[in-house]
């Protein structure tokens, strides 16, 4: 056999072996996506299904024009809910940054102290201090509120965001800062026109981690809540009328989920890009 034939062989070899675990990698992955979209899959089919079940009933609309008749209608529950998460993830997104860049870029004695003791919170069991909480807002008059509970959604999410946009600050070259301060650069303008760009896929991180908690969470809104129009959609969602002899609506209820999940999906879909960013930002530099 020649070295030509031989090189041939190995070559044919390798390529089978390539394909191989090609194909094993695409087919791990399309299972595990089959089974992560199943229940979404199930649940969107549902959502267009009569109360008799899938035994034969036909496609409608009828659970989601329910919706509207549910209580208050659904519809201002996610408004409610909207406005929440949307808010809380400003507030985090503009609080973190100036936290991150203060303790990243700034130097002053007690910074690395400072810094663990905004990453505390990360102790504290979120249900272990709902009591207290309660009676703080109840002090500041901001109980049954949704500003109230945006500023519980926003406390326990500056944590994680102040670690992330902290790192994001850190690992922008040195030299960066450095040319722009010799250039006569302010600190609000080091900070907006220089610094920030850099530290934008942490930032869109971090808001997609407190809008998703801020449309999501379920304990918080239901024990500082009280008020039937101030419901947020988790709780909305939990109050859903059952059918006859307490037999489960899924129909109506799926409808809800689906209403529920395509915010977070869309939010998502439209930030994925910086997302990974994000993390790997937040990753680096401690």
């Amino acid at each position: 056999m020649t070295a030509v034939q031989q090189g041939t062989i190995v070559k044919t070899v390798r390529r089978r072996r390539g394909l191989r675990k090609e194909t094993g990698y695409w087919a791990v992955g399309v299972a595990v996506a089959l089974l992560l979209l199943a229940p979404i899959v199930l649940a969107l089919i549902r959502s267009f299904q009569g109360p008799a079940g899938p035994d034969g009933t036909p496609f409608t609309l009828q659970n989601y024009a329910r919706l509207s008749h549910a209580g208050s209608s659904v519809w201002s529950y996610a408004a409610n809910s909207l406005m929440v998460a949307v808010a809380t993830a400003v507030i985090v997104v503009v609080l973190s940054t100036l936290a991150g860049f203060a303790l990243a870029r700034v130097r002053f004695r007690g910074s690395g102290v400072v810094f663990l003791l905004l990453l505390v919170p990360f102790m504290a069991p979120f249900q272990g201090i709902l009591t207290p909480l309660f009676l703080v807002l109840s002090a500041m008059h901001l109980n049954d509120s949704l500003v109230g509970l945006v500023l519980v959604y926003a406390t326990f999410q500056l944590p994680f965001a102040t670690f992330l946009m902290r790192n994001s600050f850190a690992q922008i070259p040195l030299a960066i800062e450095e040319a722009a301060l010799l250039d006569g650069a302010s600190t609000r303008q080091l900070l907006l026109r220089v610094m920030l760009p850099f530290a934008v896929p942490g930032a869109i991180t971090a808001s997609i981690y407190a809008f998703l908690f801020g449309w999501n969470e379920f304990l918080a809104a239901l024990t500082l809540l009280v008020t039937d129009s101030k419901y947020t959609l988790p709780i909305a969602l939990s109050n859903l009328q059952s059918g006859a002899y307490g037999q489960v609506d899924f129909g109506l209820l799926d409808a809800g989920a689906v209403v529920a999940m395509v915010p977070c999906i869309v939010v998502f879909l439209v930030l994925q890009r910086f997302y990974v960013g994000g993390l790997a930002a937040g990753a680096v530099k401690m």
